[in-house]
């Protein structure tokens, strides 16, 4: 994979569908694409690399669906969903660095990139649910 299709994505005008304008749809493939050369340039990082590669995986596969629904609170579950598989991918980095597969400044990027996802993803599944949020309540704010 070139350095310019980790870091590019389609512009809006090759859009074929609505859930490729979302920004965090972009975002996650973005992600994925990151995560992909990372793992391939990574030596023998074993199970947590296929947990990552899933999870990364049903982060847009799971936006795409429920930007789909029509109910919001069909959309707002699997928002929740790509919501969890972005904290999960989080976690995954962090056992690489953890095992001492990769260093900390190496996961860097996709922390940041999964952090502007998951903040986007609480922003779409706040505005579909009924639920009320506290506006002073950070549950993924940084350490």
């Amino acid at each position: 994979m070139t350095k310019d299709a980790a870091t590019s994505s389609p512009s809006l005008e090759e859009c074929w569908f609505d859930h490729e304008k979302l920004e965090v749809y972009r975002e996650a493939i973005l992600f994925i694409a990151w995560l992909s050369s990372l793992l391939e340039n990574t030596v023998r990082v074993g199970d947590v690399k296929d947990q990552l590669d899933r999870a990364s995986t049903s982060i847009p596969l799971n936006i795409a669906e429920g930007n789909g629904k029509y109910a919001p609170k069909d959309r707002c579950r699997f928002f929740d969903i790509a919501h969890g598989s972005a904290l999960e991918c989080a976690a995954g980095l962090d056992a690489l660095v953890a095992k001492g597969k990769l260093a900390a400044d190496q996961i860097r990027p996709g922390k940041e990139r999964l952090q502007r996802v998951v903040r986007m993803l609480m922003g779409l599944i706040k505005r579909n649910s009924t639920r009320e949020y506290e506006r002073s309540a950070a549950p993924h704010s940084s350490c």
